[in-house]
Parts: C-alpha cells; sequence; structure tokens
C-alpha cells in the first residue's frame, strides 16, 4: 500500500511548493509508515517524456527526497511505497516505473499475485524488472499501448479488467507521459487487511485523516492554477473526491479534466 501526490501547473512548478510546508510535514510523517522506498517522476517541459527518480529508502531518511520534490516541472507524480508483504524492498520494485514514454504509480495490491501474473503474455513478463504485481499492472497497460490504443483508452481497458479478476482490489494509479497526466479510482470495495490496521495503529502520530478513508483520491485547483491530485493523509483545505471507480485525465497542455466511469463507461468533465 502506498501514498501519491501529483500535479500539472499551468507553468512551471515543483512539488514541494504545491504541497506547502505543511504538506511536506504530513507527507514526510507518513512515509514513517510508508517506508520502503520513494519515487517521482516529472515531465519539465510539455512535450518531454518523464524523468523518474526513485530510491529504496524512506523518504524520511533520504536527503535526495527534499532535493528531488524541489525539481522544477509542468507536471510531477510521487509515491511513497509501503510493501505489500512478502514483495522485496528493492530498487527495482519502488515506484514509478517508467516504460517508453510512460511512469506509473500504484496503491493497492493485486491478491493473488498468481492470478495476475497469469493474465501476462510470454513478452510482457519479459519486460519485467522487478517483483511486484504494481509493474504487471503496467505491463498490461503497456501491451494495450502497443496495441494502439491512446493512454487514457489503454489504461480504463486495463482497468475493468482487473476489476472484474480483482473485485476488492485498489487499483488506484497515476500514469504520466508527454501529453497527460491519468489518475485511476478504483477502490470502492477495498479495505485494509487487519495486519495493516494493527501495524497503523502500533505505529501512531500520523495525520488524523489518514485511516478515514485509506485508499481515497482527491483533486483540488491550488492558488496557481495547478490541479493537485492526493491520497488522504496530505495535509491542506479544499480537497474534492474523484469520482468513485473512474479514470480521470488531465491534460498537461491546459489542466482541461475529463472522468470516465469504470461501469457507465460515459465521460463528463470533473
Amino acid at each position: 500500500m502506498c501514498r501519491l501526490f501529483a500535479y500539472v501547473s499551468p507553468g512551471t512548478s515543483t512539488a514541494d511548493r504545491e504541497l506547502g510546508e505543511d504538506g511536506i510535514e504530513s507527507f514526510l510523517s507518513l512515509a514513517r509508515l510508508h517506508g520502503d522506498g520513494w519515487g517521482w517522476a516529472g515531465v519539465e517541459h510539455l512535450g518531454d517524456a518523464p524523468v523518474v527518480r526513485k530510491s529504496p529508502l524512506s523518504a524520511a531518511a533520504d536527503p535526495d527526497f527534499r532535493r528531488t520534490i524541489g525539481t522544477a516541472g509542468h507536471a510531477a507524480m510521487m509515491h511513497l511505497r509501503w510493501a505489500t508483504l512478502g514483495l522485496p524492498v528493492e530498487l527495482c520494485n519502488a515506484h514509478p516505473f517508467r516504460l517508453g514514454d510512460v511512469s506509473f504509480e500504484h496503491n493497492g495490491s493485486l491478491k493473488p499475485i498468481g492470478r495476475a501474473r497469469a493474465m501476462l503474455s510470454p513478452e510482457a513478463l519479459a519486460r519485467m524488472t522487478g517483483d511486484t504485481d504494481s509493474e504487471m499492472y503496467f505491463v498490461l497497460i503497456q501491451e494495450q499501448l502497443d496495441a494502439g490504443l491512446d493512454l487514457p483508452g489503454a489504461t480504463l481497458q486495463v482497468v475493468r479488467r482487473l476489476r472484474e479478476a480483482f473485485p476488492l482490489s485498489s487499483l488506484n494509479a497515476i500514469l504520466l507521459d508527454r501529453e497527460q497526466l491519468v489518475v485511476v479510482h478504483a477502490s470502492a470495495r477495498s479495505v485494509l487487511p487487519d495486519d495493516d490496521l494493527d501495524e497503523i495503529a502500533q505505529l501512531g502520530g500520523l495525520p488524523d485523516e489518514h485511516n478515514e478513508d485509506y485508499f481515497a483520491l482527491r483533486w483540488k485547483r491550488s492558488a496557481d492554477g495547478a490541479v493537485l491530485i492526493s491520497s488522504t493523509g496530505v495535509a491542506g483545505t479544499g480537497w474534492t473526491p474523484l469520482p468513485a471507480e473512474s479514470v480521470t485525465t488531465v491534460q498537461l497542455g491546459d489542466g482541461t479534466m475529463r472522468t470516465e466511469s469504470l461501469d457507465a463507461r460515459h465521460a463528463s468533465p470533473a
């Protein structure tokens, strides 16, 4: 399980500017639990491919994290990893993953993982660099991109397929390419296992709203016009929940948003 944050700016911004001091403090407090690696992917200028930086270290203990979130860009996304039990804490398993011009990060797990692996072709498996179900999710999307779908369409098709196979799993994810940020909010029936809830209770000191709806994703526009996307637990006011069981696309060019339902298959402005 993980924490996610992303922004799309009308000009150039940084993750730490969009988070603000309270947001950075809350994000670092979340890294006490989600301490199995961190990652950042950013697009400096519209039309650039994302650049990925990541580490298997906790963001709270790695000075490179603070330097990285100060990197200027037109859009960026961040990830704090809380590794699924049994999956190793290694650089190859840290999010975001990148294939070609697309970067990907996930908050959730696909269990049993063998069911996810069985959905991959030999070619897709050959693209894997690590061991995670999250990377399997990503290479399924990459297969649809290779087949000619655009990023929102490929994502939507794979999420619908995974929802049938994993009805209780969180499929929450963020993808970034040269032109758009795609946000999957698909966790309406997802709950944390009892072991994870016990670990949270024992740790303590996390933001109050962290447990209210662990898998919820929300959005807002900041004072400078940037579109922000966040998991719960990141400080700030004015957040609006993203529609449940949906895929939302934010255009990097003008910040417009469009949401597609997993169920009704109709698009509407967010």
